[in-house]
């Protein structure tokens, strides 16, 4: 079974059991998540001592496997997990091997409208395999897109020229630590504005003399809309999100079901005094927005729920409701946040420096540098 296919039935809400079998830390550390997903782990090297003892449909049934059920066999790579799929297969269950494994999986992106009107299309772009999302908008003859992933510049150029666009501007809301940023290359490709936040400068971002700096209330044209930038720092000190309407593409300043960790830029000495700079940011900024504003942030967790439309968006009114960090003071705030914070996200010092511009990476390495979970949110951030 290839990776899209395994998408397409995820996303027509069809149950696949998913038999993962690599080793137990690394599946912690990273697997498929989803509401019609169950998943059963069975280290590979036990299916290897089933077949030299002749025990694979038992080991199989008492691992909770049903011979009548369809599954998914997972590994790293897909060839663990193909020796599995067909032990199973000729001991008599319904399985497949999903090929190229966790690596095929996070090839897999998707897109599906925020926003269609006369005025502008709004799309967003997700990444199952790290729950990563970007924007893409359509005004007119022009399009930008926001928090672009380098590893798909040619999905997001295809897609501009599908809509009969030309990319005018590609926008980091920050330096972000779990993927290489694609704002440079589309610029490089494109001829696209690469547009980042002011105080990225002060963390030491390299960009060519094209850029555009960003700050507090700056505007971005595209086509007969506008794009207005909002500071809301916290995860990092740069970050910004974008207005347009009642539409906030938020960054990480805020996720549907949690808030951002504030760590990964002056680790765990300065962690404290950005968790305060989030609060304020949560309250001044956040606080001043009405609740009908739509949030779509960066980042989505295996357990958030989608909106009704199938996007991964939220109304503000319902996440003041939903989130008790809304109603926290703030050093109680500060003290939920510094003890609710998952592992950092795999290699994110070396993915920051290449978003900085001060290391390059070819595409090979940094699509090993992204491999895993983004845990760029604490775990729950006092969901109510």
């Amino acid at each position: 079974m290839t990776p899209e296919a395994l998408y397409d039935r995820l996303e027509r809400g069809e149950p696949v059991t998913v038999l993962d079998v690599r080793n137990r830390d690394e599946f912690e550390e990273w697997h498929i998540e989803d509401e019609a997903v169950t998943t059963t782990l069975v280290p590979y090297s036990k299916f290897m001592v089933a077949e030299a003892g002749d025990t694979v449909a038992s080991t199989a049934r008492e691992a909770g496997l049903d011979p009548d059920e369809f599954v998914v066999v997972v590994c790293g790579r897909g060839e663990a997990s193909d020796y599995v799929a067909d032990l199973l297969d000729e001991a008599g269950f319904d399985a497949e091997n999903l090929e190229d494994g966790m690596r095929g999986w996070a090839r897999v992106y998707a897109s599906v409208v925020v926003r269609l009107d006369a005025e502008a299309a709004v799309y967003q772009y997700h990444r199952p395999s790290s729950g990563c999302l970007a924007y893409l908008v359509v005004s007119g003859d022009e399009a930008a897109v926001v928090d672009p992933l380098r590893q798909f510049t040619d999905r997001y150029v295809a897609d501009v020229r599908e809509y009969g666009a030309d990319l005018v501007a590609a926008l980091d809301t920050h330096v972000h630590a779990d993927h290489v940023s694609g704002v440079r290359r589309l610029a490089d490709e494109t001829g696209a504005t690469p547009v980042y936040p002011a105080a990225a400068r002060e963390r030491g971002l390299r960009a060519d003399a094209a850029a555009e700096f960003v700050a507090d209330g700056d505007e971005i044209r595209v086509g007969d809309v506008t794009l207005t930038a909002v500071r809301a720092p916290g995860h990092t000190s740069e970050m910004t999100a974008f207005r347009l309407g009642d539409l906030c593409l938020a960054g990480d300043s805020l996720f549907l079901d949690s808030v951002a960790r504030p760590d990964l830029e002056a680790g765990d000495e300065g962690a404290e005094a950005m968790a305060r700079r989030l609060h304020e940011t949560l309250r001044s900024v956040y606080g001043e927005m009405d609740d009908d504003v739509r949030i779509a942030p960066c980042h989505y967790g295996g357990a958030t729920s989608r909106a009704d439309d199938g996007t991964y968006t939220a109304r503000l009114g319902d996440l003041r409701d939903r989130l008790s960090a809304f109603s926290m003071d703030e050093d109680e705030f500060v003290d939920y946040v510094l003890s609710d914070m998952p592992p950092r996200p795999a290699n994110y010092e070396e993915i920051i420096e290449t978003n900085l511009g001060r290391t390059d990476v070819d595409d090979a390495d940094a699509f090993e540098l992204e491999l895993g979970p983004n845990n760029c949110a604490v775990s729950q951030a006092g969901e109510s």
